[in-house]
C-alpha cells in the first residue's frame, strides 16, 4: 500500500483527492494540510511514501514546500499538482526539487500510476507540460533544452538529432527511463545488471547533454521515446 499525504489550501479539493485516491487500488490517503508549513508537520508525523502538493498556497506555497520537504525529508517524493501549466512553474517546481508535475483535472488511473511511478522513485510528468518540462529542466544551451520539431524533416542548419548517436542498448535503457523507471526495475525488465545499467545513464547523460536524470528524462519523453 502507497502512502499518500495531500497538500492543498482548498478543503474542497483536498476532499475531492481523498475521494478520487480511495478509489485507486493500493493508495491510502494518511494525511491532509491546508499549506506547505501545516504540510511539512503533518509529513513528519505520517511519513508518507508520496506528497501531492498543490502548487498555489498561502503562508508556504508549492514550490518553497517541495524544497522544505526535499531538505527534512529527502526520502519523501513530492508531487506538483496544479491547474497552471506555465513555464515559470514547472521550471521552479522542478528546480527545488519536484518528483513530477501534473495537471488537476488528471484521472484516477493517472493518479495512481504517478504516485506508485513517485514512490518508486520516478520521475512523473503529465504529457500536456511535458514540452515546458522538459525545457525547464534542461540546462540552457544543451541539446535537451531544444525540445522537439514537429516536422518529420530536419532543415540542414539545425543541430543533428541528439538521438542519433545512441547504441541500440542505449536506446532501450533510454525508454525506460523516459517513463520513470529505476535503475533496478530497467536491470529487471532487461536482465542486466544494475552496474550495466548505471554506465548506459550515464552515458546518456553525456550524449544528451542533460545535467541530471530528471532533465535526462524530461528530454527523452519530450522525444518521444
Amino acid at each position: 500500500m502507497t502512502s499518500v499525504v495531500v497538500v492543498d489550501d482548498q478543503q474542497l479539493l483536498r476532499r475531492g483527492l481523498r475521494l478520487v485516491l480511495e478509489t485507486v487500488p493500493d493508495v491510502t490517503v494518511v494525511g491532509e494540510a491546508a499549506d506547505g508549513r501545516e504540510g511539512l508537520a503533518v509529513v513528519a508525523h505520517a511519513s508518507p511514501d508520496v506528497v501531492l502538493c498543490d502548487a498555489r498556497m498561502p503562508v508556504m506555497d508549492g514550490v518553497e514546500f517541495v524544497g522544505a520537504c526535499r531538505r527534512d525529508h529527502p526520502e519523501v517524493p513530492v508531487v506538483v499538482l496544479t491547474t497552471f501549466d506555465d513555464e515559470a512553474l514547472v521550471r521552479a517546481a522542478l528546480t527545488a526539487g519536484a518528483a513530477g508535475f501534473l495537471l488537476k483535472d488528471s484521472s484516477p488511473e493517472a493518479l495512481g500510476e504517478a504516485i506508485r511511478a513517485a514512490a518508486a522513485g520516478g520521475l512523473v510528468v503529465d504529457p500536456r507540460v511535458a514540452r515546458i518540462a522538459m525545457a525547464a529542466g534542461a540546462p540552457a544551451g544543451s541539446s535537451a533544452s531544444a525540445g522537439p520539431t514537429s516536422e518529420p524533416v530536419r532543415e540542414p542548419d539545425r543541430e543533428p538529432d541528439p538521438l542519433a548517436g545512441l547504441t541500440p542498448a542505449e536506446r532501450l535503457v533510454a525508454a525506460h527511463v523516459a517513463r520513470g523507471a529505476t535503475n533496478a526495475e530497467i536491470a529487471a525488465e532487461l536482465v542486466l545488471a544494475e552496474g550495466t545499467v548505471k554506465n548506459h545513464v550515464s552515458a546518456l547523460l553525456r550524449k544528451l547533454g542533460a545535467r541530471d536524470r530528471t532533465a535526462l528524462a524530461l528530454a527523452l519523453h519530450a522525444a518521444r521515446m
